[in-house]
């Protein structure tokens, strides 16, 4: 049994209807919705048209938003309804990225997700959802996708069907008839700032520029970016806690250097660099107070569980490296390259639970685990370049450490410059490579990651190293690829989010 949905376009009339018999039935608060219509206009007058595209949960036989709850509150039942159980969820936001369809939000009430649940409980009394009973023109079906011989059943066995994003992979359970292909592919659309009754110049092009021959969207309802600036600066954090026992460790096989530097100096910056990491994910949380939900009923399928216990991990080893050097005054190696094998899995997780948020093509680049290892790398070298200047702590480590921090921030400019500018393999990634490198971001990216936070500190770091370091420039370039990488995290979240999924 796989329940699903049939929606015939060529019968909606674009009344709205679905959607206040959705809100009525499920009591959603105003402002957001689990059923909505969009309308979408093209041509040229006199020739033009308007259609319309009724949104909401796909029900997917693989559905991503299941795999990435970190407390399984979103679970697929036995008939193939994906559902919710809004006690259980934390509002980690993460199913609304793994949605390629927009289909979540956070109520306002409760601060859990939430969305269309076929509505399992009419279901259950053998009842047909709301939207299906007051469709005034019977443009939605809804039943069992298995059985022929149903409404559902037939419709898909006998017309012509559509379904957004199959390429997704996710095995959407909704399917329309009859539906204007740019409401497939919102990337395509042309949005405007006027509304849809609003006036529009005679021409070629309205009043805000659009050519009038495109297809533009003219209706929809509003889905602000989930992750902000709170993810972009865990990220960053993350780096530093991460990177600098990774490099704490690596110097000090190579230079033979010890003392109250690596002994306490660097497992100290990594301890509080690692619980303000900690502190953002659960300040990020719209559920805080629910975040040992994580460890008392994990899916341990998300990434968001098992970086969580890698954090964990990492903390404890970094504790007992710090506690050998207050009471033992030496690191044991097995112990420090141990810190560092999961000082590289902290820094690291966060590209296999990017890359289960498949709505945001920006995220699934194949390279983003190692930009992630260079960023650790980068990150580490510089506090701990900046630790030894300001204190004249280890001289012997200053050249060390300054080559660290050269090599691994241009082989991150390298990885961003392929990544940009190389063709884009989906509509998606194109609209955010393209508010990277010349949209609204263009300014940060080529000006504060490109220009101040990696060439002036690659050029600079190249200089000191042939001529020798010292102290004002030596701390220049490290404070500057630490700004470099934080302008990056926090222009990768805003541009990863920046392509509409619906």
């Amino acid at each position: 049994m796989r329940y699903g949905f049939v929606i015939d376009q060529d019968r909606c009339i674009g009344c709205h209807a679905c959607t206040v018999a959705c809100k009525e039935e499920h009591q959603v608060p105003l402002g957001v919705f689990r059923t909505w219509v969009k309308y979408v206009e093209k041509g040229e007058f006199p020739h033009t048209s308007r259609h319309f595209g009724v949104m909401r949960c796909n029900h997917c036989d693989d559905a991503p938003c299941v795999e990435i709850c970190p407390t399984s509150a979103l679970f697929r039942r036995s008939n193939g309804i994906v559902d919710f159980d809004n006690t259980a969820c934390i509002g980690c936001k993460g199913c609304m990225q793994a949605c390629p369809y927009d289909a979540l939000y956070i109520d306002p009430n409760t601060n859990t997700a939430a969305k269309c649940n076929f509505c399992a409980h009419r279901v259950e009394r053998s009842q047909e959802p709301a939207c299906v009973i007051v469709c005034p023109t019977q443009a939605i079906l809804a039943g069992d996708l298995d059985d022929g011989g149903s409404r559902v059943g037939r419709a898909v066995a006998t017309q012509k069907v559509s379904a957004r994003k199959p390429h997704k992979g996710t095995q959407p359970k909704l399917f329309y008839i009859g539906i204007e292909g740019d409401l497939l592919e919102p990337a395509r659309l042309l949005r405007q700032s006027t509304h849809v009754f609003a006036e529009r110049r005679d021409g070629h092009a309205g009043s805000n520029g659009f050519d009038a021959r495109a297809t533009r969207e003219v209706y929809d309802v509003a889905h602000p970016a989930p992750w902000g600036w709170k993810i972009a600066l865990y990220l960053w954090t993350k780096s530093v806690a991460a990177g600098m026992l990774v490099v704490a460790a690596l110097l000090m096989a190579l230079t033979g250097e010890s003392g109250a530097l690596f002994n306490v100096v660097s497992p100290l910056i990594a301890l509080i660099a690692l619980a303000v990491t900690h502190v953002l994910l659960v300040a990020d949380l719209k559920r805080p107070e629910r975040f040992y939900y994580l460890l008392i009923r994990p899916n341990f399928r998300s990434w968001l569980v098992k970086g969580a216990y890698v954090l964990l991990a990492y903390g404890a080893s970094a504790t007992a490296w710090l506690l050998c050097g207050i009471f033992l005054d030496e690191i044991p190696m097995p112990l420090a390259w141990l810190t560092a094998v999961l000082g590289v899995a902290a820094a690291c997780y966060s590209a296999f639970l990017f890359a289960q948020a498949r709505g945001r093509d920006l995220w699934q680049s194949p390279l983003f685990l190692w930009h992630l290892l260079a960023q650790a790398l980068a990150a580490g070298s510089a506090t701990l370049l900046l630790v030894c200047l300001l204190s004249g702590a280890a001289p012997g480590v200053v050249r060390p450490a300054l080559t660290v921090l050269v090599a691994s921030v241009a082989v991150i400019a390298a990885m961003i410059l392929v990544e940009v500018l190389m063709p884009h393999a989906s509509e998606d990634l194109r609209l955010a490579t393209e508010t990277i490198v010349r949209g609204e971001l263009r300014g940060r990216f080529w000006g504060s990651v490109i220009g101040t936070g990696m060439a002036a500190p690659v050029a600079i770091g190249a200089f000191l190293l042939v001529s020798g370091v010292t102290t004002v420039l030596g701390l220049i370039t490290a404070v500057l690829a630490l700004l470099g990488l934080w302008y990056f995290e926090d222009l990768w979240v805003k541009a990863g989010q920046a392509a509409p999924l619906s």
